[in-house]
């Protein structure tokens, strides 16, 4: 059976065209069925991860009331010290709002940390015990939360949670090592698709549930269990259908290389230079950077305008949490048709394209949404928002997934992940400022010029590929 492989006379780091004249590991029924598996795994942790969003800002009084020292002391100080700085009204809504941007920056930071050392271990040992074993570590974070009677064990919970994230990054692992790089956009969208069915329904169960047993203490017991449920019926999913798509004879040969390189696999810097990918060219090495670096810049100005929503929103148009819930499920409807519809039927070397068309897009969407006083003219920025998130990341990923061979595809999808979770971890604060400091305006204007510097190094990417 035909194999990927690699360009190592020259020591590219690059899948040539003609390098695989069949799916990777095996046939076209074998890639389809993976991909399926790996769909209904993510819908199934998404729906999980997700619920939890709407019931923050109760959980967060539920905690400030029974805590009022110790480590929600410090945090809601260190909470107040920037609202104070940046000019935000002291109201329980937009302080639960920050509280709530502290502990999702939390929850990225840690994926920040250990999703690249996860990608880099899966290289080595394989995809499939790396997966189990981040399921195991999120069904213990659900655990963790149901038992959580102090803010202290709901933060390990997050913590526990964030460190074991890692299974966005196998995923898009084994769809790489299972496909042609013809075929790899359908399944990068479909990751696309799951991610969009997680979060328009998780969030809509979490709602229901933040109306069951509201008056009782422990609110959150609850849909803890709904989550155990989800994580172990994800985990015994997984165990049975989910093949090892990294053969023993295909991984990284040094057992020590992820300890040995654990500072290059943490260190911002070194990630930037996609350090730990070894014996590459410097034209391909150069790609995988530029390509690293624009995912960066883009999510971390989507991110933060993103996490600004809900402010403009609800002082612009006086909009409720159900108001803005309905907002979100238009959001994600849209994206989840675009992704199953359009993204999926990107043909191989045009996603660079579709990234530059989701991006120049993102740009007329943040100014509309800047001076924007009618709600239809605010959902035609929606839409626009909608389109740009369903095409962006799904077409990188499929862009970066070309380069590595088999026994490297976990360190660069983990990389590659874990610079958009340092995005997501350092841009609410980023947004915030502007938006809390300078009004609404100037921080959807910012968005939208800060927008280019992406738009312009993704043609240069291109450019080069001509």
């Amino acid at each position: 059976m035909p194999v990927q492989t690699r360009s190592s006379t020259n020591g590219g780091l690059g899948e040539k065209k003609g390098a695989e004249t069949d799916v990777a590991g095996g046939d076209e029924k074998k890639m389809n069925k993976t991909f399926y598996i790996i769909f209904v795994s993510l819908i199934i942790d998404l729906l999980a991860f997700t619920v939890i969003l709407p019931l923050l800002p109760s959980l967060l009084d539920h905690y400030g009331h029974k805590d009022k020292h110790g480590l929600y002391a410090l945090m809601k100080d260190s909470v107040s010290s920037f609202r104070n700085f940046v000019g935000a009204p002291d109201t329980p809504k937009w302080n639960s709002v920050l509280f709530g941007g502290v502990i999702g920056s939390l929850f990225s930071f840690l994926q920040f940390l250990s999703t690249p050392v996860i990608g880099a271990a899966s290289d080595v040992y394989g995809r499939r015990p790396l997966m189990l074993l981040c399921t195991v570590g999120v069904t213990l974070s659900y655990i963790l939360w149901m038992l959580s009677d102090s803010f202290t064990l709901f933060v390990i919970a997050r913590i526990i949670g964030g460190i074991s994230k890692g299974n966005v990054s196998l995923s898009t692992a084994i769809v790489t090592d299972v496909s042609t790089p013809e075929k790899r956009g359908k399944g990068m969208a479909l990751v696309g698709v799951a991610f969009s069915i997680g979060f328009v329904f998780g969030p809509t169960i979490g709602a229901i549930f933040s109306f069951m047993d509201k008056d009782s203490e422990k609110f959150y017991v609850l849909p803890a269990i709904f989550c155990i449920l989800l994580a172990v019926a994800d985990l015994l999913f997984l165990f049975v259908f989910l093949p090892e798509t990294l053969p023993e004879s295909k991984r990284s040969k040094t057992s020590t290389s992820v300890l040995s390189s654990a500072l290059e696999l943490i260190s911002p810097l070194s990630l930037f230079q996609f350090a730990s990918v070894k014996n590459v060219s410097s034209t391909d090495k150069k790609s995988v950077q530029n390509i690293g670096f624009i995912y960066f810049l883009y999510l971390f100005v989507y991110s933060g305008m993103e996490f600004t929503l809900p402010f403009l929103m609800h002082n612009r148009f006086d909009y409720t949490s159900m108001q803005q819930g309905k907002m979100f499920f238009f959001i994600g409807t849209i994206m989840a048709l675009v992704q199953g519809g359009y993204v999926r039927r990107v043909k191989r070397g045009k996603e660079g394209k579709v990234v530059t068309q989701g991006i120049l897009v993102l740009i007329p969407s943040f100014l509309l949404m800047a001076f924007a006083r009618n709600i239809v003219l605010m959902y035609v920025a929606l839409a626009l928002f909608a389109f740009a998130s369903a095409t962006v990341v799904p077409c990188l990923t499929t862009m970066i997934s070309v380069y590595g061979g088999v026994d490297q595809k976990g360190v660069v999808m983990g990389i590659f992940r874990s610079l958009g979770s340092l995005a997501r971890a350092t841009s609410p604060v980023f947004a915030a400022t502007i938006y809390w400091c300078f009004g609404a305006e100037a921080c959807y204007v910012s968005g939208g010029l800060l927008m280019a510097l992406p738009l312009l190094l993704m043609k240069g990417q291109q450019k080069e590929k001509l």
